[in-house]
């Protein structure tokens, strides 16, 4: 009988090292879940991480793009301006010439050839987005209009402007030149 007391002592020592290792086995496999489980958590939030810096670089790359090609379409657009600024007072020159010379009749000829002249130069100006800016009788605005003086002027309405010593011009809608003028005010009362 002790035989069996030692089979069966030893058979339960067996079975109960198997279940200890059962168990470590078991033990590790779940630590070894929990590392897996937390390595994937920190994956997935360094992939949330990163689809993030990719999503915020795309945005700007768009923006960037969307700038470049303003610049390039403001290029397209005043490209010219230098050259039209400078050449502003070769129309002033003509125009001064022709009122000049219109007060003689000696030189009409020279008058009417300045006078196609001018016509022809502020057609290709026009062509180019020059565009003048009219200024009598309209009300004064301080982004087209530069005021020299003011007259006292009872038929006019206080700030209009009522003559033009030099006339203002934008290209495609941005001002090159001020149009320079007198404004009215109401007089005085004495």
């Amino acid at each position: 009988m002790e035989e069996k007391e030692e089979k069966n002592l030893e058979k339960k020592t067996k079975e109960k090292g198997e279940a200890q290792e059962d168990h470590k086995k078991k033990k590790k496999k779940d630590e070894a879940s929990e590392e897996f489980q937390k390595t994937l958590e920190e994956k997935e939030e360094l992939l949330k991480e990163l689809n993030n810096k990719y999503l915020y670089l795309q945005a700007d790359f768009e923006n960037f793009k969307k700038i470049k090609t303003k610049e390039k379409l403001d290029l397209l657009k005043f490209g010219n301006e230098v050259l039209i600024k400078e050449l502003i007072p070769v129309i002033d020159n003509l125009e001064r010439a022709i009122d000049h010379a219109g007060k003689s009749e000696d030189a009409k000829g020279i008058v009417d050839g300045v006078q196609i002249t001018l016509n022809e130069f502020l057609k290709v100006l026009e062509r180019s987005g020059v565009e003048r800016i009219d200024a009598m009788g309209k009300k004064f605005d301080p982004n087209f209009h530069e005021a020299l003086f003011q007259e006292e002027r009872e038929d006019v309405e206080p700030d209009t402007v009522t003559s033009e010593l030099q006339k203002g011009y934008a290209l495609n809608g941005r001002l090159l030149r001020p149009s320079r003028v007198s404004v009215s005010k109401k007089p005085d009362a004495q």
